[in-house]
C-alpha cells in the first residue's frame, strides 16, 4: 500500500496561481520563488505555475522595479508580464493563493461554483517560521516592507510545497 501512495503522490501534477492586486510584487515574486523551490527537488514536470492580479491596469507590465531589484538580490529573476486574473483561471488551476484577505475575499466572490471557492487559499496560512495574517503589500511601502515579503514568501512557498510533496491536501 506505501508504494501505491508513493507512485500516486509522483504522478499528481498541480496547477498553482498565486494572486494579489496588481500582479506586480507578491504574486510574481511568490510564482518564482516556488519555480526555485520545485526547481531544486527536480519536480518542474510536475508543476504548472502562475500568476495574476486582481486588478487590470498593469495588464503586459513587468513586477515593480523595486520588487524586482530586491529579488535579484537573492538570484530570482522576476520577468513575469501582470495580467488579470480571468474567470477560467478557476477552471484550469488546482490551487489560487491569495496573498491577503482582501484578495481572498475577492478571489472567492468572484469564483464561478462553490467547488471552485473551495480551491482559495491564503498564502500565509502556509507560514513555517513567520506569524502573520497574510503577506502585506509592500508597494506604499519601503525597502524594508520589500525584504519582508520575500521573507514571507519564501517560508510560506516552503510551506505550500512541503505539503504538496508530501501528498497531504492543502
Amino acid at each position: 500500500m506505501s508504494n501505491n501512495k508513493e507512485k500516486e503522490k509522483s504522478d499528481k501534477k498541480y496547477k498553482l496561481l498565486f494572486v494579489c492586486l496588481g500582479n506586480i510584487c507578491r504574486s510574481p515574486a511568490a510564482e518564482e520563488i516556488m519555480r526555485r523551490i520545485i526547481s531544486q527537488d527536480g519536480k518542474e514536470a510536475d508543476y504548472t505555475l502562475d500568476s495574476a492580479g486582481l486588478y487590470g491596469g498593469h495588464a503586459g507590465s513587468l513586477p515593480d522595479a523595486r520588487m524586482r531589484a530586491h529579488a535579484a538580490r537573492r538570484g530570482y529573476l522576476l520577468e513575469h508580464k501582470s495580467r488579470k486574473i480571468q474567470e477560467r483561471d478557476f477552471e484550469t488551476f488546482d490551487y489560487i493563493f491569495a496573498m491577503d484577505d482582501s484578495n481572498y475575499d475577492a478571489l472567492r466572490k468572484m469564483a464561478p461554483t462553490v467547488e471552485d471557492t473551495m480551491k482559495v487559499r491564503r498564502m500565509s496560512d502556509y507560514l513555517q517560521h513567520y506569524l502573520s495574517d497574510c503577506i502585506p503589500d509592500p508597494y506604499y511601502g519601503g525597502a524594508s516592507g520589500f525584504e519582508n515579503v520575500l521573507n514571507l514568501l519564501e517560508d510560506a512557498c516552503d510551506g505550500v510545497y512541503k505539503k504538496l510533496k508530501n501528498g497531504d491536501e492543502l
